[in-house]
């Protein structure tokens, strides 16, 4: 008879990826880079088909740093990391989700990292585009090209005061901090180009 331990890893994973794919609760396989590699139905009906994708494609801008920063930890050595970050969902609804992940035992560089996610629906808040004025959009894709303040006065003929005005307006509908996170935030929703 053979024993666990004896069973190749393959005919493991098989198992286990099989087990995992009924739990109810949002489970993710990523590599090294945080590019996913498997995931559970759960995790599907929630975010959509993520393979292939990276896991900081569903995190929000703001929280971003910190889920690399516990990716990192765990590829430092850290056995489990636990907290908590909003992601969006495949609706685009922005939730609370708490990270539970742990470092996959000889892992290779495709199945690194296991995490599942515990979502609370409560108080999901909509991701609507924001609405700008025209204007606004303009001032908006000048700070996009990297104007001032100055120079996106003189390009639209506007007091410095107003454009100022406007450039609060565009950061809170963005819920941004700053005219780079602005920029960031745009472009992440389309309301920019990439380039």
């Amino acid at each position: 008879m053979q024993n666990r331990l004896e069973v190749p890893r393959r005919q493991q994973w098989t198992e286990l990826a099989h087990t995992l794919q009924h739990v109810r609760v949002p489970s993710v396989i990523a590599n090294r880079e945080g590019v996913v590699t498997w995931l559970n139905d759960a995790a599907t009906e929630l975010f959509g088909d993520l393979r292939g994708r990276s896991f900081f494609s569903v995190v929000v801008p703001e929280d971003e740093p910190l889920a690399r920063r516990q990716l990192e930890r765990k590829l430092d050595g850290v056995p489990v990391t636990d907290y908590e970050i909003e992601i969006v969902t495949r609706d685009r609804v922005r939730l609370r989700a708490e990270i539970s992940s742990v470092l996959i035992p000889g892992g290779d560089r495709c199945h690194a990292v296991f995490g599942v996610a515990l979502t609370r629906k409560a108080r999901p808040v909509p991701l609507a585009p924001p609405r700008l004025t025209r204007r606004q959009n303009e001032v908006l894709h000048l700070l996009g090209e990297g104007s001032s303040t100055d120079q996106i006065a003189a390009e639209l003929h506007l007091s410095r005061e107003t454009v100022r005005n406007h450039v609060r307006h565009v950061l809170r509908a963005l819920g941004a901090h700053s005219r780079l996170q602005a920029v960031a935030l745009a472009r992440r929703q389309g309301l920019l180009d990439s380039g």
